[in-house]
């Protein structure tokens, strides 16, 4: 939708608003897909986002390592002060 509304109708002179309106989404919304999708396509400079995806996706693996190692830590902790 972003990308024809681009093509077809251009962005300026309140064409994001009139289309919002006419689909019924936030202008806002709309200004942000066309917005993301110029960063995309490579127009505008941005995080793209199947970059913004990969960023979440190694963030998630970052706090699952970090929480894998902070119970390896306990567990290491534990038995190392069992007596014998």
């Amino acid at each position: 939708m972003v990308r024809t509304l681009r093509a077809e109708l251009g962005t300026e002179h309140g064409t994001v608003q009139r289309v919002a309106t006419q689909l019924g989404y936030g202008v806002e919304s709309v200004r942000q897909w066309v917005k993301q999708a110029e960063i995309d396509d490579g127009h505008a400079p941005g995080i793209t986002t199947a970059e913004a995806r990969r960023i979440r996706e190694l963030e998630q693996e970052n706090r699952e390592l970090r929480r894998a190692n902070e119970i390896l830590k306990r567990a290491a902790s534990f038995f190392g002060s069992v007596p014998d």
